[in-house]
């Protein structure tokens, strides 16, 4: 089964751009929380992301990746693909 994969976004953010585009050359479904000047959401967020207030904001199963930086680096890591096919 595959791993459930939450992106929060802004529209225009070229570092949301560059992660979505890392998971859709992984072929991985996810789902995104587009929060363009949503303070409500943003906070949300926030509180799941341990503070964190930056976008993007990536969570893999409920366990907050952090954001695109984090994304690549655990990919080049090789750590990226075991996360993505933990139920």
């Amino acid at each position: 089964m595959a791993a459930n994969v939450e992106i929060y976004t802004w529209s225009s953010c070229p570092f949301c751009i560059r992660a979505k585009a890392l998971l859709d050359r992984k072929g991985v479904e996810y789902t995104e929380y587009c929060i363009d000047g949503d303070e409500a959401a943003r906070s949300k967020m926030s509180q799941r992301a341990n503070g964190r207030r930056s976008v993007p904001q990536i969570f893999i199963n409920d366990q907050h990746i952090g954001g695109c930086d984090d994304i690549t680096a655990l990919n080049a890591q090789g750590k990226l693909d075991p996360l993505l096919q933990a139920s």
